[in-house]
């Protein structure tokens, strides 16, 4: 993204030139647009944040940690009201009749110290069903979801931070002069290095703060432009709008609690 680290290795032997990993020994540098980037800073960040997502998942209330298992639509989405676990797609073969089904995990990995989970198994055709009912809810009720949304997108506005990653940057900057200067004088820079330390943590959290930040406004925006450009009922299911608007299922014994990206809960009996 045209940003590079600097010091990343240093020299320990200037006569055999052997460098090695620099683990806090001596000093980095880091510094922006230092050369032409391959790909915009904005689609970097979201590439790392996919890959922290697929990381970890999702971690169940018994510790188990659930990485990233397949791209299918409803994978890492569909989660069981009872234990809190995921559900897995599974095939089934019921005397011929084949079917495609979601389970709760911890009713497929049980052992015997362990009390099964028992809540339901869920056909995959249902939580299309609900997926769609779902959506055309907030297309027949627009008028009032579009006022939630818009109670959303205040609410991401409030809770930005006082001072901006640019407003850090710029203290970060008068900072470092200053510490060249006491350095140069032989004066004691030691509050100084200890502040920039701080600054620096400070502007890494704000520039991920804001990164969340705008990602919300973007899904609510995303919601806003579908209820907009949608004057009529979904008839079929669409995985893509799914992926696009869809945060997660919950799988209760006679409902299922669906979760928009854009921070709104349906609640459909099925």
């Amino acid at each position: 993204m045209g940003d590079a680290l600097l010091q990343k290795t240093y020299t320990t032997d200037f006569l055999t030139k052997k460098r090695i990993k620099n683990n806090g020994i001596v000093p980095q540098y880091y510094v922006e647009d230092d050369h032409e980037a391959i790909i915009p800073k904005e689609l970097f960040m979201q590439v790392q944040a996919e890959l922290v997502r697929r990381r970890v998942v999702h971690t169940s209330p018994s510790g188990k940690k659930r990485t990233f298992s397949c791209n299918h639509c409803f994978a890492q989405m569909v989660f069981c009201g009872d234990c809190g676990e995921l559900y897995r797609r599974v095939h089934w073969n019921n005397h011929g009749c084949k079917s495609i089904v979601w389970r709760c995990i911890s009713r497929l990995e049980i052992t015997h110290a362990e009390v099964p989970c028992e809540n339901r198994t869920v056909n995959e055709l249902l939580l299309q069903e609900v997926t769609v009912k779902a959506i055309n809810q907030i297309l027949t009720e627009r008028g009032t979801f579009l006022k939630q949304l818009q109670a959303n997108i205040a609410k991401a506005v409030v809770s930005a931070d006082t001072l901006s990653p640019d407003g850090i940057q710029a203290r970060l900057e008068e900072l470092q002069k200053e510490l060249i200067k006491k350095a140069n004088h032989k004066q004691d820079y030691d509050a100084i290095a200890d502040e920039i330390f701080r600054l620096r943590e400070q502007k890494e959290q704000s520039e991920v703060d804001s990164h969340h930040r705008e990602e919300t406004m973007n899904r609510i925006k995303e919601l806003q432009d579908f209820i907009a450009k949608q004057k009529t009922d979904i008839t079929e299911f669409d995985e893509a709008l799914v992926k696009k608007l869809i945060e997660k299922i919950t799988v209760f014994t006679e409902h299922f609690t669906v979760e928009f990206k854009s921070g709104i809960t349906i609640e459909i009996e099925a």
